[in-house]
């Protein structure tokens, strides 16, 4: 029962991270007034082409400066459609989720894989052990053992409380997404600001995906990233932009996909059924979230007459 305890909570800190680096890199453009849909498309961008880039060159690093560089150009798309062009962001970035799982499936089939495999890259290599804490009971065994991305999906939470409250830039995204008219009028390039805060959310979503699919797994398949870039778009709605709310959303629908996992070993033919256990718990979550918010409208507006 500790084992499986455990496996439950080391797993909630690994299926937490890619979520959490989507959702800091969503609100940045939450915050610029922005609604990047197009983060599942950029996390699946950034763990097809890191796992791409290493099958062919076999150097990690190459794999890693590719998977930044060709998620950040989905990033410039994005924005210029979006922004420049005043485009429909939901539009626009749906067609970005459509087209990247394409374009992969497309060179897979060129390639005749049914996915790829980095037979050379040994995950465990990628794994940090924490002096003293590793040595923890059951702790040890759940905050230590993860690799350097989930690590800074963690950390990258308080980069955020900092760099948007403690900041000009974050202050002046804020001022963008909040009164643009307001930003134009004190002379705010708010063009600039938008650019800048969708690409730190193509940032964020690259590594998401290299985490995943490099770091993790050191393989790559269409459909690995699973929805994660929707349940982070859910946790910043439910968060409200919160960084601290917003992250716990995502440990929340982390925990979800634990649970799926680890309890799908125990239902043999029924193992399936486990796999709807994030997204029921997502719709959970939304409709009483949603309710609430409601509710506190209504009753505000009752207040106010």
């Amino acid at each position: 029962m500790m084992e499986l305890l455990g496996n439950i909570l080391y797993d909630t800190v690994y299926h937490s991270a890619p979520i959490i680096l989507c959702v800091i890199g969503g609100m940045f453009a939450y915050k610029a007034n922005v609604l990047n849909i197009a983060l599942e498309g950029m996390m699946l961008n950034g763990a097809f082409v890191s796992v791409l880039t290493a099958y062919l060159t076999n150097n990690i690093w190459i794999a890693i400066l590719a998977a930044i560089v060709t998620t950040l150009l989905w990033g410039l798309v994005f924005s210029y459609l979006g922004i420049t062009c005043k485009g429909n962001v939901i539009v626009i970035g749906l067609g970005i989720n459509l087209i990247v799982p394409a374009i992969a499936k497309f060179i897979l089939k060129m390639m005749e894989l049914a996915n790829i495999n980095l037979s050379g890259v040994n995950v465990a290599d990628f794994k940090i052990n924490i002096p003293i804490i590793e040595d923890i009971p059951l702790l040890g065994n759940i905050l230590s053992g993860h690799p350097p991305i989930t690590y800074l999906a963690f950390l990258g939470i308080a980069f955020f409380a900092v760099l948007m409250y403690k900041t000009r830039f974050g202050i002046y995204v804020r001022v963008v997404g909040e009164n643009e008219d307001s930003a134009i009028s004190l002379g705010i390039k708010t063009k600039r600001y938008k650019y800048a805060a969708v690409l730190i959310g193509a940032f964020c979503c690259a590594l998401a995906g290299i985490d995943l699919s490099l770091e993790r797994l050191a393989m790559f398949t269409n459909d690995m990233t699973a929805g994660r870039g929707f349940i982070a778009i859910a946790a910043i709605y439910c968060g409200q932009g919160r960084p601290v709310a917003s992250a716990l959303y995502a440990v929340l629908f982390g925990v979800a996909r634990s649970l799926s996992v680890n309890l799908s070993v125990f239902a043999g033919p029924a193992a399936g059924l486990f796999d709807t256990i994030p997204y029921i718990i997502m719709v959970t979550v939304l409709a009483v979230v949603s309710y609430v918010k409601f509710r506190n409208v209504k009753v505000r507006g009752f207040k106010m007459e």
